[in-house]
């Protein structure tokens, strides 16, 4: 197998994503647990397995700063091959003698240029890549060859070839680099000698899962119409039957027609009895006065876990609260030890510490696109696996401030109109995921020959597989003229309307 050190980067776990569509064994562990391997061990055998290579993630750390995560330089000596990804590549220089600097910042797609493709697999003599980092590594160790360059950094991607390690300043795991999965196959399968054999998805795996945590239990599982937790309760259905509580939330929050929407996807394709609770004014008095996006979304978890747990306590037998909750939800609040916290989301962070009912989460390990075709496996239809994501939260996290009933309805209207306008240019499928943001920022505004002083709207639409890394979608100016046209007419207050152009990385989805 090939041993991956989590130093913390928010798509470390892409890593082994990757490595499991090549079909090539992988475990994670810290870079705590790696300095206790015996020193002795070449091999570096875990368990029954033995570790054909290295690869040293990235993190949110600097390698000069105090506490930054490390392994010893023995790890490095063992002759195994080794491949460091943004911070791995710089820890492994400065380790081997090379220097790293607080120089050009890169934060998002860029283009390298190979001297040297074949280096790492490569026919291609320029790509994007995606970037994410502060640091770089100005001078290189001794015997390493820089292949690769950005505009702004030179040593974006180096080689040594006589010892078998590797070093990129980018993330070959994310799903917007071009050929990041050729890099990883070349390194899995040419340089460490694994064999690749493809591995399929396995709902009925996840099936036996949760039938054998279960056990005679019953499950009282969120829904909110979304994919994720419809394909979430479809599976504990499919393990449980009768055991599974499907329980609604009526928050005010989310759009138009989702309880008519959860309400038909219950009855004709789970086929389990909707509980639905109706807590529009408590939502409302919950978040009032509220206006920091943290605090914000842990009044909304912490809402809906009463709220469960009341149902809870109604029926008999619950033990577990299930949710659709997916690896990118996880990784965002925090969901490893050296990883940043970026944003607490409502199912994850968010949670009370307290909480008596245990997580029941089959998704968990899972991205995005994974969970659709888990979806499709177990069959679902398109229009169920295929829709666009709303957050749980719902309009909470894309009304900046405070959330209000007027600039509830604000939001509501503007989402409808982003929507129709979208659908009527039949970019629906294009995009992954678009909506509209009351920024809380003013501007001046001139109506009916009149000063007004409103809010600004932004409007956001990007496209994505896993939600790891996303490009701003390229919408016809057209249309995106009819949508600035209408909110500015049909919403009312408002003064004008922008585009958000930023991808993900350095921007995350949502703007709270």
């Amino acid at each position: 197998m090939i041993l991956i050190v989590d130093f913390g980067s928010q798509t470390a776990h892409l890593i082994g994503r990757r490595l499991r569509q090549l079909g090539v064994a992988y475990q994670y562990v810290t870079p705590e647990e790696i300095s206790t391997f015996s020193q002795e061990n070449r091999s570096l055998e875990l368990g029954a397995e033995s570790i054909s290579g290295l690869i040293l993630s990235g993190g949110p750390a600097s390698v000069y700063e105090d506490g930054a995560p490390m392994i010893p330089l023995g790890v490095l000596e063992r002759g195994l091959p080794v491949l460091g990804i943004c911070y791995g590549w710089q820890l492994m220089a400065k380790l081997l003698g090379g220097t790293v600097e607080s120089a050009h910042k890169e934060y998002g797609p860029e283009t390298i240029a190979f001297s040297n493709p074949t280096s790492f697999g490569l026919r291609e003599k320029t790509c994007t890549v995606y970037m994410s980092h502060g640091d770089t590594v100005t001078v290189l160790p001794q015997g390493f060859e820089a292949v690769g360059q950005t505009k702004h950094v030179l040593n974006a991607a180096v080689v040594n070839s006589s010892q078998q390690q590797y070093g990129v300043q980018f993330h070959p795991e994310a799903a917007h680099t071009e050929k990041g999965l050729d890099l990883l196959e070349y390194f899995a399968e040419t340089v460490c000698g694994e064999s690749l054999t493809p591995l399929a998805l396995n709902p009925e795996q996840i099936i036996a899962d949760v039938r054998e945590k279960v056990g005679s239990a019953h499950v009282l599982c969120a829904v909110s119409g979304g994919v994720d937790s419809t394909v979430a309760a479809f599976l504990i259905g499919k393990a449980i039957g009768a055991q599974l509580h499907p329980v609604y939330i009526e928050s005010g929050l989310m759009r138009q027609g989702t309880r008519e929407q959860v309400e038909h996807l219950f009855k004709e394709v789970v086929k389990a009895p909707l509980i639905v609770v109706e807590a529009q004014k408590q939502f409302m008095d919950a978040l009032s006065g509220v206006t920091d996006p943290e605090q914000k979304r842990k009044t909304i978890g912490r809402l809906y876990v009463e709220l469960f747990s009341q149902e809870a306590a109604r029926l008999s037998d619950v033990t577990f609260l299930g949710q659709g909750t997916i690896y990118s939800d996880v990784i965002e609040s925090k969901g490893s030890k050296h990883a940043s916290a970026i944003k607490s989301h409502h199912n994850v962070g968010g949670l009370p510490a307290d909480m008596k009912l245990q997580l029941l989460e089959p998704l968990r390990n899972y991205y995005k696109d994974e969970v659709r075709e888990i979806g499709r496996l177990v069959g679902l239809s398109e229009s169920v696996v295929m829709q666009h994501p709303f957050p749980g939260p719902g309009y909470a996290i894309r009304i900046r401030g405070e959330v209000t009933t007027k600039r509830l309805e604000q939001a509501k209207i503007a989402d409808r109109i982003v929507l129709e306008e979208i659908g009527a240019a039949g970019l629906m499928e294009r995009v992954f995921q678009c909506f509209p943001v009351m920024t809380g920022a003013y501007s001046t505004a001139v109506k009916g020959d009149g000063r007004a002083f409103s809010e600004v709207v932004a409007v956001r639409a990007y496209e994505s597989d896993d939600v790891m890394t996303s490009q701003w979608a390229h919408l016809p100016y057209d249309v995106l003229a009819k949508i600035s046209t209408r909110i500015v007419n049909e919403v009312p207050d408002v003064s004008r309307v922008v585009y958000d152009i930023t991808t993900k990385p350095p921007a995350t989805m949502e703007w709270e």
